[in-house]
């Protein structure tokens, strides 16, 4: 039975008020639905709310709806194994590289004579070779030269390619003729016979490896922003574009060419790989790094001699070139299947 609150008259309004509200029942605990009696509001920073936040269909900006097309492209990329063992490999060779006056156990440029061709052992991880320099420390400075050498000639040919195919697929006529006839007399020799030709030209060494590589590895990266370029200009936003008045450099630089990266950024990743043999073997035939710089291709051509006695001398470098153009392989192959819409 319920009481009338104390200060009201029976009958009046507000004690029929109270009355009713001191007489609602308590809500049993489970008759609430389950995952709404302990929902909270979500806490800034927390894992789940920026999962939701980079998945949410219905992005509240420009920042938001790029940030989770990145995520998303990374969950795509993460389901393919052999992509993420590329990638494993070349973070783990960086780190080592970066690491090297760290990791590495011996200066690699000290001779001991009277250790030569020793055997992997405790004191020299992977041997020593012709001259006693330990071969690990080699390898850790040696993929500083060799890897920095891709790296330079990556940073010189993308951008040039991008342009020269960008510029020639977009104004058409003759400076597409002209730009394609250049690019034709590049793809017309193999790139290692006339990367020789450039170096020969020039004198043995790091710097003239990198530039005869660049001056032949851009017809490729030219070719395929073209042919993304012939596409992208007949496109509705280019000719909203023209129409706004924005000038047709305007138009290169801020709409065609960063729709042409996700294609080129596939083809340089899966490139690097013929760059690291080039660049390898411009060192094994002696034009590339010069002794005593620990260049992985210097080191097998110096060691090929004693590759059926002291096999790790002559191994271990080709084991780090094998293992760098395969994990770039498999590093692009992931890559276009996830930034290629067509493999979608």
């Amino acid at each position: 039975m319920s009481v009338p609150a104390p200060g009201h008259s029976p009958g009046s309004p507000m004690a029929d008020a109270a009355t009713a509200t001191a007489s609602v029942e308590p809500i049993p605990p489970d008759a609430i639905p389950e995952g709404l009696g302990d929902r909270r509001s979500p806490q800034p920073g927390a894992a789940s709310s920026r999962r939701e936040w980079l998945l949410s269909d219905a992005p509240a900006s420009r920042s938001q709806a790029a940030w989770g097309q990145r995520y998303q492209a990374w969950l795509a990329f993460r389901r393919n194994p052999l992509a993420m063992a590329g990638l494993v490999v070349l973070v783990v060779m960086l780190l080592l590289i970066l690491l090297a006056p760290v990791l590495a156990t011996h200066d690699p440029g000290i001779q001991q004579l009277d250790n030569r061709l020793a055997a992997p052992s405790s004191q020299h991880w992977l041997g020593t070779d012709e001259l006693g320099r330990d071969v690990w420390s080699r390898l850790l400075y040696g993929g500083r030269i060799t890897l920095g050498m891709v790296v330079a000639v990556v940073l010189l040919v993308a951008p040039l390619g991008l342009l020269v195919g960008c510029i020639a697929g977009y104004a058409g006529g003759i400076w597409d003729r002209l730009l394609m006839r250049v690019t034709d007399v590049f793809l017309a020799f193999p790139r290692l016979i006339l990367a020789l030709a450039f170096v020969a030209a020039m004198r043995p060494g790091v710097e003239s490896a990198v530039i005869a590589i660049a001056l032949t590895a851009w017809p490729p990266y030219a070719r395929l922003a073209r042919a993304e370029t012939l596409t992208i200009r007949r496109t509705d936003y280019v000719a909203a574009a023209r129409m706004t008045g924005a000038s047709h450099g305007r138009i290169v630089l801020r709409h065609v060419m960063p729709m042409c990266m996700p294609s080129l950024v596939v083809r340089v990743t899966l490139d690097m790989s013929s760059i690291i043999l080039t660049a390898a073997g411009l060192g094994f035939l002696g034009l590339g790094a010069q002794p005593p710089l620990p260049e992985w291709g210097t080191m097998i051509a110096t060691a090929r001699r004693f590759i059926l006695e002291q096999w790790w001398v002559a191994v271990m470098p080709g084991i780090a070139i094998f293992s760098a153009s395969l994990a770039f392989n498999l590093l692009g192959d992931g890559l276009r299947d996830v930034l290629d819409p067509k493999q979608r």
